[in-house]
C-alpha cells in the first residue's frame, strides 16, 4: 500500500514510539520497516537494521517523539477536567 500520507504515518509512528520508550531512549521497533527505514533518513532513529528488538532514538528523536505523542494523544483539560469529576 503506498496510498498514503508518509509523513503522517511517520509522526504517528514516532509518538507511538514514546509509549514504548525505555532505557530512557530505545523503543520497540515492532512498526513498518518502512516507516523506521524513513525515520532512520530524518535522523530521528538510529539504524533499525540489527537483531535487537528495539531501537534507539536520536537526542532529536526522543524529543519530538514526546512533542508528538502529547500533540496527538495528550488528556485535553477538558478530559482532565472530567476525570476529577
Amino acid at each position: 500500500m503506498e496510498d498514503y500520507d508518509h509523513e503522517k504515518v511517520d509522526e504517528m509512528v514516532l509518538a507511538l514510539m514514546y509509549l514504548t520508550l525505555h532505557d530512557d531512549y530505545r523503543a520497540w521497533k515492532s512498526f513498518d520497516w518502512d516507516v523506521l527505514d524513513r525515520l532512520y533518513e530524518k535522523g530521528l532513529i538510529f539504524d533499525p537494521k540489527n537483531k535487537a528488538k528495539s531501537v534507539s532514538l536520536t537526542e532529536e528523536g526522543v524529543a519530538k517523539s514526546a512533542d508528538l505523542f502529547q500533540r496527538h494523544f495528550g488528556a485535553s483539560k477538558t478530559t482532565l477536567d472530567k476525570k476529577t469529576t
